[in-house]
């Protein structure tokens, strides 16, 4: 086993980190509190190549491991977790589905834009009565020969507002239940297309959110991705390395809670002296750290998994699972190191707290995590 990173992998790992502190950090309290795009850093994102890390070369992207992406999302959510869902929602779901499971004509019309930041994708499953069980798709698209019809309404849609594409998933053929689903390439300027109300969150305030609505929405054939029947199959394969983005944002926001409480403690004197000179706080910075490197490792797992070509449903669970548990507990107790000060914003923990909460929802609930893993387990 060899953990040593690549002179590579350290060079990408940096620039995240110091486009974290430098551009991400200024400002990042104000975007929470005024639930705020940030557009011009997402330019930038494009500009720097996260945005299509993984994306084949040949269409503007990277070329890059996913070991690579994970490290850059981990530094990225130490900072701002807004920031950061909008890289693992464009590069894991909307790039990497494209560069997969795409054909050379969507490639060229749709991926080379985004893997560059000129285009914004979103990635459309979920739907009011389709959360977990995304089998029970209402939105439908009825085939009219040449292009589909499609109507219906989709629910807590990253990059709602600000997308150019949208990847939607929906129900040709009901009789055939998951067989009869398929994925489309949406344009923004689709007549029919309506963005919906702004979600009020709870954390992740400066990602936008949305709900979309589609009213017999024109979409043409050429814009079904895979074949007749492929799209519930695209998302679930798209979503199982999605997870490993999540995981990877769920274990920056840990270690960036971790840092401010290690730092906090260092300074902040009690009884005549810092406060990780007490055995209370030390322990926990301890507990943190060790869940922590638990996390990490469960991580580059699954991203050495999926580099190797290897099934990383499993691998892919697991870290999703841990990690966005570690990131609860890490941060709670973050601001419970803080004391007083970790319940105000300027210390940055309690919006990493609020943050870390969404981890353990979106791209598949614990509890779907759990299914995953129990069957994987049990089915030999």
């Amino acid at each position: 086993m060899d953990f040593k990173l690549t002179e590579e992998h350290i060079m990408i790992r940096d620039a995240a980190r110091d486009f974290a502190k430098q551009e991400l950090l200024p400002g990042v309290i104000e975007r929470d509190e005024k639930q705020e795009f940030p557009k011009e850093l997402i330019k930038k994102m494009g500009e720097l190549g996260f945005l299509g890390m993984m994306a084949s070369p040949e269409y503007g992207g990277g070329g890059m491991d996913t070991i690579s992406y994970v490290l850059a999302m981990e530094e990225l959510s130490k900072i701002d977790a807004s920031a950061s869902v909008m890289v693992s929602v464009n590069n894991s779901l909307v790039c990497w589905g494209l560069d997969t499971f795409g054909n050379e004509e969507q490639k060229k019309k749709y991926l080379s834009k985004l893997t560059t930041g000129e285009k914004l994708g979103a990635f459309c499953l979920s739907e009011p009565e389709a959360g977990s069980d995304a089998t029970s798709q209402r939105t439908t698209a009825i085939d009219k020969g040449d292009h589909y019809i499609l109507n219906g309404t989709k629910n807590w849609i990253t990059n709602g507002s600000s997308a150019d594409y949208y990847l939607v998933i929906a129900q040709t053929d009901k009789e055939k239940k998951h067989k009869g689903i398929n994925a489309f390439i949406v344009e923004k300027d689709f007549e029919g297309f309506e963005i919906g109300p702004k979600e009020q969150k709870l954390g992740i305030r400066g990602s936008d959110t949305h709900s979309l609505n589609f009213n017999d929405v024109k979409v043409p054939k050429e814009n079904r991705i895979g074949e007749d029947g492929f799209g519930f199959k695209f998302a679930m394969k798209t979503l199982s390395g999605g997870r490993i983005g999540i995981a990877a944002q769920a274990l920056g926001i840990a270690a960036g809670a971790y840092e401010l409480a290690k730092d906090y403690s260092k300074q902040r004197k009690a009884f005549g002296t810092e406060i990780c000179n007490h055995q209370a706080i030390a322990f926990k910075l301890a507990d943190m750290h060790t869940q922590i490197e638990a996390a990490r490792h469960l991580v580059m797992k699954a991203a050495w998994d999926k580099d190797q070509g290897e099934n990383y449903d499993l691998s892919g669970a697991m870290a999703k699972l841990h990690a966005s548990k570690t990131a609860m507990d890490v941060t709670v107790e973050a601001v419970q190191v803080h004391g007083g000060n970790g319940y105000v914003k300027e210390y940055h923990v309690e919006r990493l707290m609020r943050d870390a909460k969404i981890t353990q929802i979106y791209e598949g609930t614990s509890e779907i995590q759990k299914i995953v893993i129990s069957r994987s387990i049990l089915k030999d």
